[in-house]
């Protein structure tokens, strides 16, 4: 019962097949294989943008922090929500990458950027002259770190916003799949189709050993971009294994079909959790992920029966049994719908 995170789900067996295909023989190291030419087209063919700038860096940390910092330059400032990757779980890495951008921190709504509070957020820089921050990239994850999911009309009306400003626009696509198998529209709708420059598309967080992709839609800014990873070491020497990852991962829509599992096993877990007593929903789910309010008593007897999941903010040993605790619950593709039903049964006890 491991609703803890994706994060910690196994790779697809046909990812660890294909890496052991690839390791065979010799391969030109760098990036220069022929598995990652493979890629790179097909990552174009998937977003429709044939003239796409493609790479492969190892963690979603380094595909966000590279990628901002090639959208942006250091006396500037990246617009995002309070609980962005990027500013609560990546420890500066984008500060760091970008030599001393700083964040801006916009309120949400349900973990989502808004129009209003953007402009306002956007509006209150560059009123100082050289002594405060200029305005840089727009940023936003979609699915959001609270499962919650970008619709196509909110993602066109950010874009748009940001093209008013003359603001680059990136997607931190960790469950990228997750949320487009969720609006069921195609990969370039929900990218260059609503404005977006570049987009982290994740694979590390739905079935891959670790590897996620850097798609910037302007060449134009391809150089940068390798000259920021190599110096940033995140230049994979033997990068046929990151190749290799990836190639499984798009081929015959392994990526969607792991999407699709993972979403469907977290509806399941979602209409069972509904029918809990004292259990409350505090976002609406739309992709993998949900956040659920139990009392203490209830998360006691779930870790005593052996599942795993992570609690928002407070002790379940300690305290009034019936005082609701907030935790987080995750499925992956490989998450047994026995596994689901018997969490369940746990709680309905």
């Amino acid at each position: 019962m491991f609703f803890a995170s994706d994060n910690a789900g196994p790779a697809h067996p046909k990812v660890i097949e294909a890496i052991a295909q690839a390791n065979t023989d010799h391969a030109p190291a760098y990036g220069a294989d022929a598995l990652m030419d493979e890629v790179r087209e097909r990552i174009r063919t998937v977003f429709g943008a044939p003239e796409a700038a493609v790479y492969l860096v190892a963690t979603g940390t380094a595909a966000n922090s590279l990628l901002l910092a090639t959208l942006s330059r250091p006396w500037e400032t990246i617009f995002c929500t309070p609980m962005a990757h990027i500013h609560e779980d990546e420890c500066n890495a984008p500060e760091f990458f970008t030599g001393g951008a700083k964040l801006t921190l916009v309120p949400d709504e349900d973990a989502k950027l808004t129009v209003p509070a953007l402009r306002r957020a956007i509006e209150a820089e560059e009123t100082r002259g050289v002594h405060g921050p200029q305005r840089g990239p727009v940023s936003l994850t979609q699915a959001t770190e609270k499962g919650t999911v970008y619709t196509l009309a909110e993602l066109r009306a950010i874009g748009a916003l940001a093209r008013e400003f003359g603001l680059p626009f990136h997607m931190d696509g960790a469950r990228f799949a997750n949320a487009l198998v969720t609006l069921g529209c195609a990969a370039g709708e929900m990218t260059q189709g609503v404005g977006v420059d570049a987009v982290s598309f994740g694979g590390t967080k739905n079935g891959l050993m670790g590897v996620e992709a850097c798609v910037i839609f302007d060449p134009a800014r391809a150089q940068e971009f390798e000259l920021r990873r190599k110096r940033g070491a995140h230049l994979f020497s033997k990068h046929r294994y990151l190749s290799a990852q990836m190639l499984a991962y798009l081929t015959d829509d392994l990526w969607l079909d792991m999407a699709r599992a993972a979403n469907a096993r977290l509806a399941r877990l979602v209409a069972g959790l509904r029918q809990v007593p004292d259990c409350r929903i505090e976002w609406e789910p739309g992709a993998n992920l949900v956040f659920a309010h139990l009392p203490r008593r209830l998360h006691r007897r779930a870790f005593a029966a052996g599942a795993h999941y992570y609690l928002w903010g407070d002790d379940p040993d300690r305290g009034d049994p019936d005082e609701p605790i907030l935790a987080r619950f995750v499925c992956d593709w490989s998450l047994p719908e026995s596994e689901i039903d018997r969490f369940l049964d746990i709680l309905q006890a």
